[in-house]
């Protein structure tokens, strides 16, 4: 038996929630082409024959100007110091940015396997590949570098036989069964904060999140009932939208998603309410599923 646990980190929308739900088969991660979609440290949990690999997804790195920012940072920083491996997520198509630079200058602090995943090859030509590699070759030395597309899942088989080499432990953590940590009410919540995510502006969405209020299991079905929780008025009414239009085509997504994750019918109630500053609030913060590092 071979285990490890492989801290994911990268700038904001590098894809690495793509790229976990790809390599689990599963959606345990939501994903936007928003940067800073993933809020909450997120367990993948990839299993085969003897082998174990616990992939943790965390918030990208980025400048934050709220109390929710320097938690999400936080979580993201639990990936470098609490994992065996770590696989540092680049955007080959955008190239190294300031924020490459930030997160190399803490990498070479530590004491442990570090793979280079050069993600969204799709997006650019063989030569152009070649000359990323070169470019961050530079500035690190890296134990493997690995070219993917986490999008149409070339190399990624590559990627976990190039992980079991360095696969430190000989437990199994989870079951066969798990493929998350994350609790089934969390998933809900985050199904439909996705759909918020993908069909408004880009300011609303980081002033949102999702709380999964009560859950009720029938013989055929689920009712389910979700609070969107906003930190202003104004954007209640964006949510809501011109005679309830926005948060019918929010839910209506919502529940197709969430009959595919429970494989019944389900019946989606959504609530829109107002916590003002909700994202400077220890409290609110806490209460909210973002607990997981304090101040």
């Amino acid at each position: 038996m071979k285990s490890g646990f492989v801290g994911m980190i990268g700038r904001p929308n590098v894809g690495k929630s793509t790229l976990i739900n790809n390599i689990i088969g599963k959606k345990v991660a939501i994903t936007s082409n928003k940067p800073q979609t993933t809020r909450n440290i997120i367990q993948g949990i990839y299993n085969e024959d003897k082998v174990q690999i616990v992939f943790v997804d965390t918030p990208g790195i980025h400048k934050p100007v709220n109390k929710l920012g320097k938690t999400l940072n936080k979580e993201a920083y639990y990936s470098i110091d609490d994992t065996d491996i770590i696989l540092f997520v680049v955007d080959a198509y955008e190239g190294i940015g300031k924020g490459d630079i930030y997160i190399l200058d803490r990498l070479k602090q530590i004491d442990k396997p570090v793979i280079l995943v050069i993600n969204k090859i799709d997006k650019i030509t063989h030569e152009e590949i070649l000359n990323r590699i070169n470019d961050y070759k530079d500035l690190y030395d890296f134990d493997e570098i690995i070219p993917l597309s986490a999008l149409t899942k070339n190399n990624i088989k590559d990627l976990i036989e190039t992980l079991k080499k360095y696969l430190p432990d000989n437990i199994k953590y989870y079951s066969d069964e798990n493929i998350t940590n994350k609790s089934m009410d969390f998933l809900m919540a985050e199904i439909v904060r996705e759909k918020i995510f993908n069909f408004t502006e880009e300011e609303v969405p980081h002033s949102i999140t999702c709380v999964t209020d009560s859950v009720e299991v029938g013989k055929t079905s689920y009712t389910i009932r979700v609070s969107i929780i906003v930190d202003r008025d104004s954007l209640k009414k964006i949510i809501i939208g011109k005679q309830g239009e926005m948060i019918k085509k929010i839910g209506v997504s919502s529940r197709i998603d969430l009959e595919n994750l429970l494989n019944k019918k389900v019946y989606l109630e959504l609530f829109v309410k107002t916590v003002k500053k909700w994202r400077e609030k220890e409290k609110y913060l806490s209460e909210f599923g973002f607990n997981d590092f304090k101040e």
